[in-house]
């Protein structure tokens, strides 16, 4: 259903923000993520961005959601954040191939300001509405440990809240059968207002996913 305006899109075909229609079933259980309707933010993003990576992978990463060229490409962490996120699995030992990456929110949320789309974090009903995607991912079998990268997707994997990523670091959470390890999502290292603040959160990054690769180790040598 539509208000019978005509849908007006950017320059990169993305809709421009519109209010809260009918067009939205937060009970709607889809087979396909291009069909999600659970919430609105598909009205205004230019795709889903499903997750990616090894399918049997040990070890998934949960970022925010999608930002701006992940909206554009439909990947996930294809931009600055991604290419910093690629920069600490090298130096954890890690690869992008080894792992599953993924998002707790699928679309882009954002704002406009003038010809750009600058990103706006999720409400907790649009988290709770990507639950259904992301519990899915996540209970693959074959994984052992969950990287949340942020507070967003700290709340989404633990599915709770309240819970604080400033609690979380340097500790292992037990999610069922698997392992949680927090840390700082890659964006905010980039928006770091000094060199040494950024140095410091990519060095919890790059901890955190060394972390995630013992954990998953240990496991796997049981």
């Amino acid at each position: 259903m539509t208000d019978g305006q005509p849908k007006k899109r950017t320059r990169d075909g993305a809709r421009a923000q519109q209010p809260e229609q009918a067009d939205v079933d937060p009970a709607q259980q889809p087979a396909k993520l291009d069909d999600c309707r659970r919430c609105a933010l598909w009205r205004n993003a230019t795709q889903a961005v499903p997750g990616e990576g090894q399918r049997h992978a040990a070890i998934v990463l949960v970022g925010e959601q999608p930002g701006d060229m992940e909206d554009l490409q439909g990947k996930p962490f294809v931009g600055p954040a991604g290419a910093l996120l690629d920069k600490a699995l090298a130096e954890a030992g890690l690869k992008r191939h080894d792992v599953y990456v993924t998002n707790a929110v699928k679309h882009f949320k954002w704002i406009a300001r003038g010809k750009r789309r600058l990103h706006k974090t999720p409400a907790q009903r649009e988290v709770d509405a990507c639950s259904y995607w992301l519990e899915q991912e996540l209970a693959k079998p074959d994984v052992q440990v969950v990287v949340a990268l942020g507070a967003t997707a700290l709340k989404a994997v633990l599915d709770d809240s309240h819970a604080r990523l400033q609690d979380a670091f340097d500790k292992t959470i037990e999610r069922g059968n698997q392992r949680v390890v927090a840390t700082y999502h890659p964006s905010f290292a980039l928006r770091a207002p000094d060199p040494d603040t950024r140095r410091n959160v990519y060095e919890k990054i790059v901890a955190a996913l060394q972390t995630a690769q013992k954990l998953a180790l240990e496991r796997k040598a049981r």
